[in-house]
């Protein structure tokens, strides 16, 4: 019993603290149901060396929790991406990604790869969404955010340095094969779209704008991040918005709201766009009867 009292006190320490112990970074909410207690944190897939340590609070929670909940552990089975990847993301044997292109956009593509410092044979089976992919991760590069320093990995190693269980919410082969939804000239026209954003520095400000908000828990910002998200219209966006979204929201938000029955102060840590917006994780959950509280 006294155990658990310090616990508590611990953990209401935790949240008493103001923010000059430690910066806040993306979206925290605290969600309770029944007496029981979940934790969600907003993330963002790249990052730079001053995103950490990451504040006290959500260390803290992680280190103590029962189990921390992902999208998906990259750190699990790195073959496993390489598999899925060969599933979902290359061309038929003998096909080329340029050879389906016209000389106009072949061209753009050429000027964005090398721009990206990216070879052009290291694209040439691919399929479009996963260039379109690429070119718009490098923008995050350029900038100097890099995956290898995302949040998911640096929470992961937190959580098994301290004998956390690490689970899926979803997994590789889940994600990759919805951008097998898209038909060979839709995703064309994303890779289309994207090389439009680029040309017209669009993608590198947008890329910017998130990380930033992200990097200083800009609740404005991020919000309006999601707004612009929700109204985007291009094909690109409804994907995003459609597919990439809501769809997995709902699915992600069915497989939490078993995970706060089974597992009291879990943590789950997700992509921040799923955390913010009317059709966002935290409103799911809402809607369910639960309690939500956005920490900042």
């Amino acid at each position: 019993m006294r155990r658990q009292i310090i616990v508590i006190l611990v953990s209401l320490f935790w949240f008493a603290l103001p923010s000059a112990w430690g910066a806040d970074r993306g979206a925290l909410f605290k969600v309770t149901s029944e007496g029981r207690t979940m934790y969600l944190f907003g993330t963002i897939h790249v990052g730079v060396p001053g995103f950490y340590p990451l504040e006290p609070r959500i260390a803290q929670i992680v280190a103590q929790a029962p189990a921390l909940a992902l999208e998906i552990d990259t750190g699990r089975d790195p073959a496993m991406l390489a598999r899925a990847m060969q599933q979902h993301g290359l061309l038929a044997p003998g096909e080329a990604l340029t050879a389906k292109m016209p000389p106009a956009q072949k061209l753009r593509l050429e000027k964005a790869l090398a721009r990206a410092g990216i070879p052009a044979s290291l694209v040439a089976g691919l399929k479009p969404w996963v260039v379109a992919t690429t070119l718009a991760l490098a923008e995050y590069r350029a900038q100097g955010y890099r995956p290898e320093l995302g949040v998911e990995g640096h929470l992961a190693q937190l959580a098994r340095t301290n004998g956390v269980p690490v689970t899926e919410l979803e997994s590789v082969d889940e994600q990759l094969a919805l951008f097998g939804r898209l038909g060979e000239s839709e995703q064309m026209r994303v890779l289309d779209e994207v090389l439009e954003t680029i040309e017209d520095g669009r993608q590198g400000d947008e890329a910017r704008e998130i990380a930033e908000a992200w990097g200083s828990a800009d609740r404005v910002a991020l919000d309006l991040i999601a707004k612009r998200v929700e109204e985007d219209q291009t094909l690109s966006g409804r994907f995003l918005y459609k597919v990439l979204l809501v769809e997995r929201n709902a699915a992600m938000a069915g497989k939490l709201a078993r995970l706060i029955t089974q597992k009291n102060n879990s943590v789950a840590a997700v992509g921040v766009l799923h955390l913010i917006g009317k059709t966002s994780i935290p409103e799911l959950l809402r809607a369910r009867g639960m309690t939500v509280e956005r920490v900042y």
